[in-house]
Formats: structure tokens, sequence, C-alpha cells
């Protein structure tokens, strides 16, 4: 191609893209071949074999010929039995939780809507918020535990009145749960929804499930991925149904396939399985807590996810990292995400094996 032919694509990009589009990078996944993988918050338990063979034989009868169950009726039932669903609260399924956030932002408010999360937290918040024209506004966490500054909070809530508030409960990337009372004060005071985005429930045991029949502008946001079913994309809203219908007009048809329909609902049946794998992980979490918190040159946060995060020596942040590659070990370096991460690593709790190899490659890059 030319450079007038390049020229003119870039006239093109110009003038039809979005400047919000254009302004935007786009989410980056680092590629984890030959790596020991704890950057992204999966569940590092293969399915058994026996369970596999299981999913092969009910995969056998799939016929993809045809589309699948555009309402997914039948997952539905074993995600409101597994996750213990309120029976006032209904139920939309999106293509994982990163869909379900964009057709909150789309359905929510209009154009030129405010979008309010506390800073750090999900970037998808932002991302989404930014790319489709709406404005986004956020509150700093509190520097030393990453609490709610809940006044702050409040009088940015009061000033700005956002159509839609996210709150990441526990937060990522920090792994905290925020105060109760908080959230709560932040329900009382938000003029439009907010989102309890629960993607961590499983590890924290903590839920506002609970309040949905008792507030009018509550949804909950939770997924399987973090479970153990990464692979399957499969976000999970709840709350009162006419909420949902309203959402579900803006939901893409048959936008979950058929096969992660049934490979979920088969999950779901050996929901007993994932959960003894979940307790493994918080008790794995805890004993990589105890030994982050007791090297020299970290500073580590207590977590209720299954991740944790922690703060290398002043400006080692992005060395650490790729030094922990270098080694075998895939970390995410979250430290440009927000001024309050300088120098952090957020680091996803992974077999007993990788933990010990993740925590035997800092303390060689510590002591070099």
């Amino acid at each position: 191609m030319s450079p007038r032919d390049d020229r003119a694509i870039d006239e093109h990009i110009a003038r039809l893209i979005a400047p919000e589009v254009r302004a935007l990078s786009a989410y980056s996944v680092a590629d984890a071949a030959g790596l020991i993988k704890l950057d992204a918050m999966e569940n590092p338990y293969p399915w058994p074999a026996e369970l596999k063979a299981e999913w092969i034989e009910r995969l056998r009868a799939v016929d993809v010929n045809r589309y699948p169950d555009p309402k997914a009726g039948r997952l539905k039932d074993r995600l409101r039995d597994a996750l213990d669903v309120p029976a006032c609260a209904d139920l939309l399924l999106g293509n994982g939780s990163d869909e379900l956030i964009q057709l909150l932002i789309l359905a929510i408010g209009g154009s030129g809507s405010v979008v309010f999360a506390p800073d750090p937290s999900f970037a998808m918040y932002a991302l989404v918020t930014r790319a489709t024209g709406r404005r986004f506004e956020s509150v700093a966490l509190d520097e030393s535990d990453f609490s709610l500054c809940i006044d702050g909070t409040l009088e940015a809530i009061a000033r700005h009145r956002p159509a839609l508030t996210f709150i990441a409960y526990p937060n990522n990337p920090t792994g905290n749960l925020f105060d109760v009372a908080h959230v709560e004060a932040i329900l009382e005071a938000s003029p439009g929804v907010v989102v309890v985005d629960e993607a961590y429930a499983p590890f924290a045991e903590k839920s506002f499930f609970p309040q949905l029949g008792e507030r009018p502008n509550l949804l909950v946001l939770r997924t399987v991925s973090k479970l153990g079913l990464a692979g399957l994309r499969l976000g999970v809203l709840a709350g009162a149904p006419a909420w949902i219908n309203e959402l579900d007009k803006l939901r893409l048809p048959y936008n979950l396939n058929v096969l992660s329909q049934v490979s979920a609902e088969l999950a779901l049946e050996h929901y007993a399985l994932f959960q003894a794998q979940t307790r493994q992980i918080v008790r794995d979490r805890d004993t990589l807590y105890a030994r982050l918190e007791g090297m020299n040159s970290i500073e580590v946060w207590p977590s209720s996810a299954n991740f944790l995060l922690m703060r290398t020596a002043p400006g080692t942040g992005s060395t650490t990292v790729a030094a922990l590659r270098e080694r075998g070990v895939l970390v995410k370096d979250v430290g440009g995400a927000s001024p309050l991460l300088r120098d952090c690593v957020r680091v996803t709790v992974g077999r007993p094996e990788e933990n010990a190899a993740f925590v035997a490659a800092l303390e060689e890059i510590i002591a070099a």
C-alpha cells in the first residue's frame, strides 16, 4: 500500500471514528505461553478427567445447526439455585460480565450522562463509558487501605448526579471489601442505578443479593469466570423484573452460544466441586499473603478475592514484573492504572506449587 493510500485511510479514520474511541487504547492481554499464569484471576484448577469425559458426551448431543435457547431458561434455573438468587429478582445473562457492563452503560442515562466509580476500580467501567460518549467521574480511594472516602464520594454523587454507579465488591485491583454501611449510603444518596459488581463473591462470601427486594435502584452483577469457568464467558445480572425487562431490549439475540449454555449447565450440576476449589484458593491466598507480608521491601494488602495486591520498592514495580516474567511467572503490572497504584503488582492465587515458584522468583529478584 502506497503512502498516499495510508494517508487516505488515516483521513477516513479521523473523520469517521469517534474521537472518544480514537483516544482509547485496546484492552491488552499478555501472551502467557510457557509461563506460570498469575495475571488474570482465573481458577488455576482444570476440570477433573471424569467431568471432562461427561462434558464431551453432553456436547455430542448438541445440534450446532440450530440457534441456542434465546432466553437460556435451563441455565438461568441452574444459576438461580447455585448462586442463591432471591425469588424477587430476575436474571439477565451476558457473554461475560463485560457485555453486561456495556449494556448497562448504553441503556441507562443516555448520551452525555455520568457514570461513576471509585478510583482505582475495574478498568472496563471507564473504558466503556468513554467509548460510548458518556462522562466518567471518580473519587480516589483512601491511599492507606483503599477504603471508600465516603464523604468525598457522597459529595461527588450530589454534584455529578450519576445515572449509573459501579461498586466492585470486592474491589479490583485492590481486593478489599468496602464497608457495607458506606455502600448503603451510596445507594441511599444515588439518584441513578447502583450496580454492585460481585465478580469475586465466591471468595468473599458477602453479597448484596438480600437487599435486591428492598432497594429499587440496586442491581447485582456476577460472573462464573472466577469460579472456574472463565473460558465460557458467562455474566449474570440480577435485579427487579422491571429493570431486567428494560435492559433485555438491548441484549443481542442469541448472545450466549449453545456450547456455553450446555457447558455451564453441566458445570453447575457439579457446583460442589467448584466450591471446594474456591475454599482451597482462599486457604492458599492466606498462605501467600503471610509469605509476602514477611518479605523485605514488599507491601501487601489483605484480600477478599482470589488475588493479592502488593507494592514493590519505589520505582521498581514494572522492572519487578519484567524480572518475574524472565523467571517464568506472569503477573499484572497495575502501576499505571491509578496514581494510588504506583509500583503495584496484582498476583492471582495459583496452585500451591505455582505460588511457591512465584515467591521464590520474587525473593531472588529482591536479593539481587
